[in-house]
């Protein structure tokens, strides 16, 4: 299995702001140096995670972002979801461009289907808090 990048980068997103002490913001420029990403890529995983209620954006000067929740409250296998959107890993899983001639009697879509589910369950059990759990190692690898 395989995640998009712009998922990858929307947890490194929220790492970097949960790593930072509660009340500090932190802007999308300081984010894309401590990655080495471009900013135009961390403004439209900002975007997004904004959209979703994960962040709060502050506009103007000394503006920034925050959590929109604590750390704890942010589930790992929520993020995924709403970053990935879908998660069609074969042409059956999505019954709009299925063409597949073996659908019917197929074993392997159910199989994926159940992996995909234990996947999905094991990033569940986990908060953006237990990512951040050693966040002085964090800050120092970050820079700040």
């Amino acid at each position: 299995m395989h995640l998009k990048k712009y998922t990858d980068y929307a947890l490194r997103v929220l790492i970097y702001a949960a790593a930072k002490p509660e009340s500090e913001l932190v802007n999308k420029k300081e984010i894309a140096e401590a990655y080495g990403i471009s900013e135009n890529h961390i403004a439209k995983i900002v975007y997004e995670l904004s959209k979703f209620g994960l962040i709060e954006t502050i506009r103007g000067r000394g503006g920034g972002i925050q959590l929109a929740d604590k750390p704890s409250q942010i589930n790992v296998g929520d993020v995924v979801r709403k970053m990935e959107g879908d998660f069609a890993l074969f042409e059956c899983f999505d019954p709009k461009t299925n063409d597949c001639v073996l659908t019917p009697a197929c074993k392997l879509r159910h199989v994926l289907h159940d992996a995909l589910g234990a996947f999905l369950e094991v990033l569940d059990q986990y908060t953006l808090e237990d990512m951040v759990e050693n966040r002085e190692e964090l800050r120092h690898l970050l820079g700040f």
